[in-house]
């Protein structure tokens, strides 16, 4: 009787499962040509581009040497790659954010491979352009921002016209005795301008490239990975750094002991400091820099929490849950004290705003792993936590940071030359290379200083009316799985638009994972109704079967 019933039990089950029609001859034909024709024409411009590259390969390696030939070569070949299949590109240039510092200096130490990720964005940007023109599909998403970013825009050509370019028409004076100083004021405009708005058009990229449920589960997880797979190699910095196969600079002298060298490198990574003796820890993890990984750090606890709570699989909501674990261990052992404060916090935040707390079910028992997890952590390691946390009472007794926030903002509004500002670039750090810069350790004093109140004023109003567009979009969605998701990266939003302690917004990975937040909520309500239509087809569909 028992196997009479389950194969009562199977029989049924098939009877509702959609039938899937065989393909025809003509079919698998088809399907055959439409692959032989993908690889003829992926072999035809590898060739071509592969010609081109050493072509221009050999020019470079006359002028500049092998450093300069290498780049080239593999450059050219990744841009021709990535214009034709731009949906490759964008996960890839995903991939290299995290990995780009690592990979620099593995490569060898050259200016031209700090910027090698636009070689992924750039092309596949183009191409997008192009696609979205043909098919008369906005590049510009969502439209609400249109007007706030037009007059953005506006503020800062005026700024590079007006401003850098009467610096490159007459330079400051200088004495009988002095050099003239060697400055670009309409290059560093127009750095400082990419550095401004350069990554925003991924909104639109990454809006196009998720296509279903499937691409945005496949873009949630391997975001997920990258964050597990950067903590893994985080915690082996430190490892080797704390068994002495990395010296890092302990045994510096002097100052060096209290600053980040290139010198004290520990395999991934940049810059490094570890001087455990004199009580100073600043790990780059796979980034050029320390803080640049502190950031990492904190924009990582959103979207491992969104997947943590959201995925609608449990086995990959245990793997953002080991992801989160592993950001806030590393938020302890990196040294980064903007990290162990903010990561805690973000992730409660993100409890309180996201409704999860409400969410017993599913909150009880990650909520429980987590705090196992950080248990263990703690027991195991306490001096650590305790040098960590007096490092971070020191500093904030030392600098309160909303009185540097005051203090900045006071000076910059000071030395601000106008309603235009100082000129585009000449507070960003990766223009210097360009002309001399001031060092301004805050965000918007710093947008102040370069393109003076009306372009603070427009950038403002650009990234309120980002926050206010996406916070629409999240509450519109009904699938409660999406919903979270949405939430999360919402508050991530919310909470780099007007954080404006340091400048995350100018480098990587912030730079980067803000605008392809946004880009994916927005996208995410379009896939939840395709979800319910296919529902809502399902039910009609047994319902037909029944009668």
């Amino acid at each position: 009787m028992l196997k009479l019933n389950k194969k009562s039990k199977r029989s049924k089950k098939k009877r509702f499962l959609p039938e899937i029609p065989p393909l025809s001859l003509q079919e698998r034909l088809a399907q055959k040509r439409k692959a032989t024709i993908a690889r003829k024409e992926f072999t035809s411009l590898l060739t071509k581009a592969v010609f081109v590259a050493v072509v221009v390969g050999i020019l470079l390696g006359i002028v500049g040497g092998i450093e300069a030939a290498v780049p080239g070569v593999v450059g050219i070949i990744i841009i021709a790659l990535c214009f034709k299949y731009p949906r490759q590109a964008l996960f890839a240039f995903l991939i290299y954010v995290p990995l780009g510092g690592t990979i620099t200096y593995y490569i060898g130490n050259s200016p031209i491979l700090q910027l090698a990720k636009d070689a992924f964005y750039i092309p596949a940007l183009i191409s997008i352009w192009q696609l979205s023109k043909k098919q008369r599909l906005p590049l510009l998403i969502p439209q609400a921002i249109k007007i706030p970013l037009f007059i953005l825009l506006g503020s800062c050509i005026l700024t590079l016209l007006f401003v850098n370019g009467a610096q490159q028409l007459s330079p400051p004076p200088v004495g009988l005795l002095q050099d003239a100083p060697k400055e670009i004021p309409i290059g560093m405009g127009i750095l400082g301008l990419k550095v401004l708005l350069g990554y925003l058009p991924l909104i639109s990229c990454y809006y196009y490239l998720i296509r279903n449920k499937q691409d945005f589960l496949f873009l949630s997880r391997l975001q997920v990975v990258l964050i597990l797979g950067c903590c893994i190699l985080g915690f082996i910095q430190y490892l080797l750094l704390q068994t002495g196969i990395c010296q890092g600079t302990r045994n510096a002298v002097g100052e060096d002991l209290y600053t980040a060298t290139l010198q004290a490198r520990c395999y991934f990574g940049g810059s490094l400091l570890y001087s455990p003796d004199q009580g100073v820890i600043r790990l780059p993890g796979t980034f050029v820099a320390p803080w640049q990984w502190g950031w990492f750090l904190i924009s990582s606890t959103f979207f491992a929490f969104a997947t943590g709570f959201s995925d609608p699989s449990l086995l990959w909501r245990l793997i953002g849950l080991g992801s989160l674990a592993s950001v806030f261990v590393n938020a302890v052992i990196s040294g980064q004290r903007i990290a162990l404060a903010l990561v805690p916090i973000c992730f409660v935040i993100l409890l309180l705003l996201t409704g999860q707390l409400t969410n017993l079910k599913r909150f009880i028992p990650l909520g429980m792993a987590l705090a196992l997890i950080l248990t263990i952590g703690v027991v195991s390691n306490p001096t650590v936590i305790q040098e960590r946390t007096d490092s971070f009472v020191s500093r904030w007794n030392a600098a309160p940071p909303q009185q540097f926030i005051v203090n900045q903002f006071q000076e910059n509004w000071k030395n601000a030359k106008g309603p235009l500002g100082n000129g585009l670039g000449r507070a960003t750090n990766s223009a210097r290379v360009l002309g001399q810069t001031k060092l301004v350790e805050t965000y918007y004093p710093k947008l102040l200083y370069e393109i003076g109140i009306f372009g603070l004023l427009g950038f403002l109003a650009l990234v309120t009316t980002l926050t206010v567009v996406c916070f629409r979009t999240y509450r519109s969605i009904k699938n409660r799985n999406f919903r979270s998701y949405a939430a999360a990266l919402w508050v991530f939003i919310l909470f780099i638009s007007y954080n404006t302690y340091y400048y995350p917004l100018d480098v990587d990975p912030v730079a980067v994972y803000y605008w392809f937040a946004a880009g994916v909520l927005l996208k995410l309500p379009e896939i939840d109704k395709q979800e319910r239509l296919k529902e809502a087809q399902a039910e009609g569909n047994q319902g037909k079967r029944r009668k």
